[in-house]
């Protein structure tokens, strides 16, 4: 488990299982305050905090080099 927030959790998995662009598309909408209707039902704290997790994660990629974008 990444964080103790079971939504954001779901959210991450969801996102995650959908590939590298997947996620640099939602990290980039979340970026810019778009809303996302997958998302909605998270509050601005937890899409927020889903963003930070998706970096997180992204950031592993971009050192192993390991997620072509």
């Amino acid at each position: 488990m990444i964080t103790d927030d079971k939504q954001i959790n779901s959210c991450l998995e969801q996102i995650c299982e959908q590939g590298c662009r997947s996620v640099n598309q939602v990290i980039q909408q979340l970026e810019l305050g778009e809303v996302i209707e997958d998302f909605a039902h998270l509050s601005r704290v937890q899409q927020q905090r889903l963003l930070q997790e998706l970096k997180s994660i992204m950031a592993v990629y971009a050192v192993t080099g390991s997620c072509e974008v």
